[in-house]
């Protein structure tokens, strides 16, 4: 069972949001109002995923996601915010949050995120990625390309950074689900990477195509 915790200042919202995830099957261990406790908690009790939300009672949430991802590099965090500004999207992943997800995400979607985010995949509100391609390329921070990996790897990559699971890229390429991880593992290996959130960030930061994909 995924152990999850949740963080929000706003006491019915954040226990709305821990009872929906319990009827989902989560293992709902902690809830957190602000970023002392949400740090001190997540180090207690070590959760699976933290949903987090950016604006607290003593702070950002940003702040939190940098202290608990630094501490508990296997806890992924899943930002949920009314917010859908760049900024805070960049500022979320850029900080250590694995996915970023709007409030006005219906129970199913953020049923998903939290499972996926828990699987590693690296999950947003539809749109969002791609305005962070685009904050980059603004900034001209869009960096050198990839010449270290393959056409195949760095097709994987782009798919991965667009939100498709590994099964769904199987799919799309006609390949094997081993395949396709295999092409994931040696994507780490090569660039020094951890998980699947930091390849999108990878993707991002490197200018590649990352705009969810509507298609199939």
């Amino acid at each position: 069972m995924t152990s999850v915790m949740i963080v929000d200042d706003h006491p019915m919202w954040r226990e709305g949001v821990a009872r929906d995830l319990g009827s989902r099957g989560y293992d709902v261990c902690a809830t957190a109002a602000d970023v002392a406790s949400a740090v001190k908690i997540a180090l207690a009790t070590r959760p699976d995923v933290v949903v987090m939300d950016l604006q607290l009672g003593d702070g950002s949430g940003v702040d939190a996601t940098r202290e608990i991802t630094a501490a508990l590099p296997d806890t992924r965090v899943l930002v949920l915010s009314a917010s859908a500004e760049q900024d805070d999207v960049l500022a979320a992943i850029k900080n250590g949050a694995s996915g970023y997800l709007v409030k006005s995400a219906s129970l199913d979607e953020f049923d998903d995120a939290v499972r996926r985010t828990a699987e590693g995949d690296a999950v947003f509100s539809a749109g969002l990625a791609g305005l962070l391609l685009g904050e980059y390329r603004r900034l001209d921070r869009t960096g050198p390309e990839v010449p270290r990996l393959t056409d195949r790897e760095t097709e994987v990559l782009r798919l991965v950074a667009r939100g498709l699971t590994a099964k769904q890229i199987a799919t799309r390429l006609v390949l094997s689900h081993r395949t396709v991880e295999n092409h994931v593992q040696n994507t780490l290996r090569k660039l020094q990477l951890h998980n699947r959130a930091e390849l999108v960030r990878y993707a991002i930061e490197n200018g590649l195509d990352t705009t969810p994909d509507t298609t199939g």
